[in-house]
């Protein structure tokens, strides 16, 4: 598939990169709420972490607030992202990406580091703007880096 190729309304392969590019930016620099929910759909939503299913807004909102006090120095790196033709106005989206920070357990003396790779799907839909919105984010794996605390 070609840069340019149209996978559904309005949305490229480019298009969904750079949107998933910029979601990881966002997270590792702990971005206000508000600059985080336009990258979702408003309804039908569903997010499986490890820790949660979230199917609403408001659900995110509680979750994102608990990982943003909860982890630190985190850094994404996206390995890869492979994105699928679509099919009926939605794109799937395979994404790897090695995921780093540090977590502090009260009353512990010092924090861990964490580090894993995850392996999640997506699926994502072209908004009303033609930008990529996630509708479907699944971490589907884990897999801890040697000398990595459990989550």
């Amino acid at each position: 598939m070609t840069e340019s190729t149209l996978l559904g309304a309005s949305l490229t392969e480019q298009s969904i990169k750079d949107a998933v590019r910029d979601w990881y930016v966002a997270l590792d620099q702990h971005v206000p709420l508000e600059q985080v929910l336009p990258y979702l759909v408003q309804d039908g939503l569903e997010m499986r972490f490890p820790e949660a299913t979230l199917t609403t807004l408001d659900e995110f909102k509680g979750w994102y607030e608990a990982v943003t006090n909860r982890f630190f120095d985190e850094v994404h790196e996206l390995k890869s992202v492979e994105v699928e033709p679509a099919v009926g106005g939605e794109t799937l989206v395979k994404v790897v990406v090695n995921w780093q920070a540090h977590i502090w357990n009260p009353p512990a003396a010092r924090s861990q580091w964490l580090g894993f790779d995850a392996y999640q799907t997506w699926i994502v839909v072209a908004g009303e703007d033609g930008r990529p919105l996630v509708k479907t984010y699944i971490v589907d794996d884990l897999d801890p880096m040697e000398g990595s605390a459990s989550l």
